[in-house]
């Protein structure tokens, strides 16, 4: 659902990348790009939105020197892209992002709301826009020159993020200070400094950091959400996956509610899948028909967030055949079971990404008779019995607590 479109403004017409969501139509992001023209990674990124339920456009801004740029990260790519980015004629590009911004609240397949996202050089150019071009919203990675543009920052009215490294070279302490000064006071603007993260964090390769970009699409997609939409029942799209999963027992329905490739761990024992191929094998010969029937989840609390949601229940069952995920290699015991659990689901757009789940194992263990609590710091379903009753004593595994009661 991309392909390759023109965009005609008053004085050129110049090539755009338009990535579509699953269900066709959204609100519009309007894509602005690194000094690498829109390559590979800026199709990725595309897509990576349009799961999320947007419109994608990502101009060809590099027409003005030739049209349908598109470079590496090679030595000899970085000399030419920072060839072009030197002789790059800002108001020409704002003028170009000014009607990919028109043409892209006039699509059909538009809602008519637009943001502007950039990485790089498109990181100031989402920031410009914000300013000069009307969009809803703006959020800017590295931009780079910021801080010689601030004479813009009163214009600013629409919600802006901007996401920067902290050892980034390309935005020393003394451009970031001055970025600060200027929009750190604005109800509209949120500034993010990542540590230990350095220029291109969110781009794939050797300048990745996990611990940077994963926050930030977070965060971005938060102020992206509430200005734009659209707007997800996400506990009720988890509630349908769980359905078909312990309700229904259906692989197959179960892989349709998750992105094409998906992936779940559960991390005491390891057991799971990435890809749908793993996933839906795991699902079909491991999971879901391989529960005791008389498995339940007990639902404790449950937050949701804008593109994850965590949930806390517990996990009841009658360890009557070997649980493949939960207790590999283990006969069954005929042993009732009572576990407390987290799962931490993650969303790209109306379909589940990820699934994290933990739990203490030692527990389990304990119940099914494997372990022996004696004079280890572990326990069994009393774990389970003061998580649904606060009001059960604490502290029944510390031989010294005793020792700290108050005088009487």
């Amino acid at each position: 659902m991309s392909k390759k479109i023109k965009i005609t403004s008053d004085d050129s017409q110049f090539d755009a990348w338009l990535a579509l969501p699953e269900s066709g139509s959204g609100p519009a992001i309007v894509l602005l790009q690194e000094i690498f023209g829109v390559n590979a990674e800026m199709r990725e990124v595309a897509a990576l939105y349009a799961s999320e339920g947007y419109v994608v456009l990502v101009p060809d801004l590099f027409h003005q020197f030739e049209p349908n740029i598109e470079l590496g990260y090679s030595e000899a790519d970085h000399a030419r892209a920072y060839d072009y980015y030197q002789r790059f004629d800002i108001a020409r590009g704002v003028a170009d992002i000014r009607a990919t911004v028109d043409y892209a609240r006039s699509m059909p397949e538009s809602n008519g709301k637009v943001g502007a996202l950039g990485f790089c050089l498109g990181g100031k150019l989402a920031y410009l826009a914000a300013a000069e071009c009307g969009v809803d919203c703006a959020v800017g990675y590295y931009g780079v020159g910021i801080q010689d543009s601030l004479d813009v920052a009163s214009r600013i009215a629409c919600p802006l993020v901007l996401h920067f490294g902290e050892t980034d070279a390309l935005n020393p302490p003394q451009a970031l200070d001055a970025i600060k000064g200027a929009l750190g006071d604005m109800p509209n603007v949120k500034l993010y400094v990542y540590p230990e993260a350095g220029h291109a964090f969110n781009r794939s390769g050797p300048t990745f950091v996990r611990t940077a970009a994963m926050p930030a699409h977070t965060r971005s997609l938060q102020v992206l959400r509430k200005t734009l939409g659209p707007d997800y029942d996400l506990s009720a799209l988890a509630d349908h996956h769980f359905f078909l999963e312990f309700g229904a027992r259906d692989p197959e329905a179960t892989m349709q509610t998750m992105v094409p490739q998906p992936y779940v761990n559960h991390v005491p024992t390891m057991t799971g899948g990435t890809g749908y191929n793993e996933l839906k094998r795991f699902y079909a010969n491991h999971f879901i028909h391989n529960n005791p029937a008389d498995m339940t989840m007990v639902p404790i609390s449950r937050v949701v967030g804008v593109d994850r949601m965590v949930d806390e229940f517990v996990l009841c069952f009658t360890h009557d055949r070997e649980i493949d995920w939960l207790l590999p290699g283990v006969a069954p015991t005929g042993k009732r079971v009572e576990i407390p659990m987290l799962v931490v689901v993650a969303f790209r757009g109306p379909k589940l990404y990820n699934e994290h789940i933990y739990w203490d194992q030692a527990s389990v263990l304990v119940q099914i008779g494997l372990l022996d609590p004696a004079g280890l710091p572990v326990t069994g379903v009393d774990a389970t019995k003061k998580l649904m009753d606060e009001t059960l004593p604490s502290n029944t595994l510390m031989a010294r607590w005793h020792e700290s009661a108050p005088a009487n």
